[in-house]
């Protein structure tokens, strides 16, 4: 039980710190944070493997720069679709 509400807890901070890092392009508040964190990680993870602390399962490093690179792709994808509207 303890090792889920630590994941969700990592999984918000990396989000957050890698929204940051990317210029504030998140939308969707702690939930949105949530899931760039989850899928910041497994992104990070796939580029530069685990390497660095571990926290709840994640390698924290490769977490916020794989969860920065995500928040600036999506950023990237939804002003696309601003001006196609």
């Amino acid at each position: 039980m303890w090792g889920i509400i630590i994941s969700i807890v990592m999984a918000v901070i990396i989000g957050v710190i890698g929204d940051a890092l990317a210029g504030h392009n998140m939308p969707g508040g702690i939930i949105g944070a949530m899931v760039a964190g989850f899928a910041g990680a497994w992104l990070g993870a796939l580029l530069l493997g685990n390497w660095g602390p571990v926290i709840g399962n994640f390698a924290v490093i490769p977490a916020i720069i794989g969860t920065a690179v995500f928040v600036f792709l999506l950023g990237l994808v939804s002003r696309l679709f601003r001006q196609a509207a």
